[in-house]
């Protein structure tokens, strides 16, 4: 039965690979596979150092974005904050003022490497520069790079600018609480959520003030929306550096929760120079609409073409199948194709 809905599967597949138009923590490209199903396009994009548990809840979103049903929208589009990647001072205000342009005012800057201190320094004085004084907000995003002395230290070198919150300064639970404890800075958790193999519920109530839910690692909308239900937290919903075609899961989850009262981390259609579509999804006064997108041909072509490990992709996938997403969707495929 899994291995006659898996064929199905496969015959929907399209491999694609897109460039990004900066290095973004040290990756150049996004590649995957592209999936289609009676209810559109899902996409299959787990980054390398995934396992196959982990790969499977990937493919579970995607299954779901091809297979199953989103829920209805609350809203039709989503305050969307814009990403400043590692790079340095001057290509931050470059990134700072397009993302202005679009109508961006929240600017999550990555950290953790030399330039840190005077990335963010220049991002602020552009924001108070282009929106006036302190009215663009900024958050910080370390991807647990940070021990707790050096979160603690760098912070404070930052205390005269207004952090709306770091988000996973550090890896552990114990380093996060004292982060959070001597700088009152928020803490926000990431990898502490999309990474585990459980999530401890308990624990991020215990130490965060912000939960980042990306709901392709973490298994699709409806995964996601159950999460933030137990969870009863304040929520950013986080793309996963996704295609225009698989950012459309993200907003998916965005507009269908209950409450949603900060900007999301799903401007990385920016980050594209190519894309399955002609035109990447982009902010318009900061906003991005909720739709759901499909690639165009000449755009697939030759993203596509781009890709040059359609094979190991496909026995990913496979993998990944085998790992737990066959158990859950094999039913809903065969049925959808009887």
């Amino acid at each position: 039965m899994t291995d006659a809905a898996l064929a199905h599967i496969v015959e929907g597949i399209v491999p694609f690979r897109v460039a990004l138009n900066r290095s973004f923590r040290g990756v150049t490209s996004r590649e995957g596979l592209l999936i289609r199903g009676p209810s559109g396009w899902g996409e299959f994009a787990p980054f390398d150092d995934y396992d196959d548990a982990g790969s499977a809840r990937w493919l579970d979103a995607a299954l779901e974005a091809a297979y199953g049903q989103w829920p209805a929208p609350m809203r039709d589009r989503i305050a969307t904050n814009a990403i400043v990647p590692a790079t340095d001072p001057d290509s931050a205000v470059e990134c700072t003022l397009h993302a202005v342009s679009l109508g961006m005012t929240t600017i999550k800057i990555k950290v953790g490497d030399d330039d840190e201190i005077s990335r963010v320094r220049a991002v602020r004085q552009c924001l108070d520069s282009e929106l006036g004084e302190g009215i663009g907000r900024i958050r910080l995003d370390a991807n647990g790079a940070w021990d707790s002395d050096r979160a603690i230290s760098v912070l404070r070198r930052l205390a005269d600018i207004d952090i709306e919150y770091v988000e996973q300064p550090c890896a552990s639970w114990d380093e996060l609480a004292l982060v959070r404890d001597r700088t009152g800075i928020p803490i926000a958790v990431d990898e502490g959520i999309r990474r585990a193999n459980r999530v401890d519920v308990a624990a991020i109530r215990m130490h965060a003030d912000v939960a980042i839910i990306k709901p392709m690692p973490l298994g699709g909308v409806a995964a996601s929306l159950a999460l933030a239900a137990e969870l009863d937290m304040p929520v950013v919903v986080s793309g996963a550096m996704d295609t225009s075609v698989g950012l459309c899961t993200a907003l998916a989850l965005a507009a269908a929760l209950p409450a949603l009262d900060r900007a999301c981390g799903l401007g990385t259609g920016t980050l594209l120079s190519t894309d399955v579509v002609a035109h990447s999804s982009s902010p318009h006064g900061g906003y991005l609409p909720v739709s759901r997108r499909a690639p165009d041909a000449q755009s697939l072509d030759h993203a596509r073409a781009q890709c040059d490990r359609p094979g190991w992709w496909m026995q990913r996938l496979r993998d990944a199948w085998t790992a737990g997403s066959g158990d859950r969707w094999s039913s809903a495929v065969l049925d959808a194709h009887s």
